[in-house]
C-alpha cells in the first residue's frame, strides 16, 4: 500500500510517500479501504512530536477517514466487508489501507458521500461533546464561536443552531463570516490579528462585550491565545468557557474573572473521552448522524488533496484563508 509517512519529526515538507505492506486485521479490526481522509490541527503536531500521542515512527499522520470496509477479524460482527464507513484512527489515515477497532468504525448513510464521512468525526464529535456534555447547553442560551469558519468552529455553529441556541461568530475575516452565517450563526464580527498591545486587547474585549451586551452564556474556543481573555469578559453570570484548542497559543485566564462571574473553564477532550465513555460517544454519534439525515449538518470541504500532496495540505492548515475541511482523497 502507498502510504505518506513520518521518518523523523519535522514539519509536513518532511513527509514521504513511500510503499509498505498492506496491513491484516486482528481480533476485533476491521480492514479500511480508505478512500478519503480528513487534516484535523493534530495531524501537524503530532508529526513534529507536539502531540498527547507520540506513535513510533515511521508512521503515517492522519487521524479520521472515510472507506470501505475489506475484510473483519475474530469477533466483528456489527460490520461485513463493503460496508461503508467512517472511523477515527488516532494516525494512520494517510493511506491507502488501514487497520482499526472495529469500535472506532461507524457505518454512514448511503447518502453520506466519502468526503463528508471523512470530515465528521472529530469535528462534530468535538463540539457536540462540549456542547452537550461538557456545557449542558440549553435551548434558547447564546453561543459564542471562535474560529466559527473553522473545522470545529463550523461544526459547533451547525449544531448550536440545531440544538436551538443563538449562535454569534467570531472569525478574522468578512468572508470567513458569510460562511459562518451560511451555517447558521444569527451574527458575529471580526477580530483583528494580534499581537495585542494593552489597548488593543481592551478593544477585542469590547468587541466581545458589544456582540451580545446581556452576556454569553457559552464560548466555544478552539482558537486560544488572547481571544481567550477577551471572550471570558464577555461571559454572563455562570457562563462557560469550553476549552478546545490552542492554535494561537495557551492562555492565560485571569481567574479573577472566573470568580467574578460565577464563571467555568472546562476543558473539552474529545480523543479521550472517547476512550473512557465510549458509550456516551456512541450515543452522541447516532444523534449526529440523526441531525445530518435530517439535513442540519453538512461538513464544508474548502480543499481537496491527492496523497501525494498530503503534506501540503497539512501546510495548509495554517494559512489564514483556509475554512472548513481540507480533505486527502485516495486514489
Amino acid at each position: 500500500m502507498r502510504r505518506l509517512t513520518s521518518h523523523a519529526a519535522g514539519g509536513p515538507e518532511t513527509l514521504v510517500l513511500d510503499d509498505a505492506p498492506d496491513p491484516v486485521a486482528g481480533a476485533d479490526e476491521v480492514l479500511v479501504r480508505v478512500a478519503a481522509c480528513s487534516i484535523n490541527y493534530p495531524d501537524s503536531l503530532i508529526i513534529e512530536d507536539k502531540y498527547q500521542y507520540k506513535p513510533e515512527r515511521p508512521f503515517a499522520p492522519g487521524c479520521e477517514i472515510s472507506g470501505v470496509i475489506e475484510a473483519v477479524g475474530a469477533g466483528v460482527t456489527a460490520l461485513k466487508p463493503g460496508d461503508r464507513v467512517m472511523a477515527m484512527t488516532g494516525w494512520g489515515g494517510l493511506a491507502d489501507r488501514i487497520v482499526v477497532p472495529a469500535g472506532h468504525a461507524w457505518t454512514i448513510p448511503d447518502a453520506m458521500p466519502f468526503d463528508h464521512g471523512a470530515s465528521f468525526i472529530m469535528t462534530y464529535g468535538t463540539a457536540y461533546h462540549a456542547l452537550v456534555q461538557r456545557a449542558a447547553a440549553k435551548p434558547g442560551e447564546t453561543l459564542l464561536v471562535l474560529g466559527a469558519a473553522g473545522g470545529v468552529g463550523l461544526a459547533a455553529v451547525e449544531i448550536g443552531a440545531a440544538l436551538g441556541l443563538r449562535v454569534l461568530a467570531g472569525v478574522s475575516s468578512e468572508a470567513k463570516l458569510r460562511v459562518a452565517k451560511d451555517h447558521g450563526a444569527a451574527d458575529g464580527f471580526v477580530y483583528p490579528r494580534g499581537p495585542f498591545d494593552k489597548d488593543g486587547k481592551r478593544a477585542l474585549a469590547s468587541q466581545v462585550k458589544a456582540i451580545c451586551p446581556e452576556g454569553i452564556d457559552m464560548v466555544i474556543d478552539p482558537v486560544g491565545g488572547e481571544l481567550t481573555e477577551a471572550a471570558v469578559r464577555g461571559l454572563s453570570w455562570g457562563g462557560r468557557l469550553l476549552i478546545v484548542g490552542f492554535p494561537a497559543g495557551i492562555a492565560a485566564i485571569p481567574a479573577n474573572l472566573l470568580l467574578l462571574k460565577g464563571a467555568s473553564a472546562v476543558g473539552v477532550f474529545f480523543g479521550h473521552f472517547t476512550e473512557v465513555e465510549p458509550e456516551v460517544n456512541a450515543a452522541n454519534m447516532a444523534a449526529l448522524l440523526d441531525l445530518y439525515s435530517a439535513g442540519k449538518l453538512r461538513p464544508l470541504v474548502s480543499a481537496r488533496y491527492p496523497l501525494e500532496r498530503g503534506g501540503d495540505a497539512i501546510a495548509a492548515l495554517s494559512d489564514p484563508a483556509t475554512h472548513g475541511k481540507i480533505v486527502v482523497e485516495m486514489a
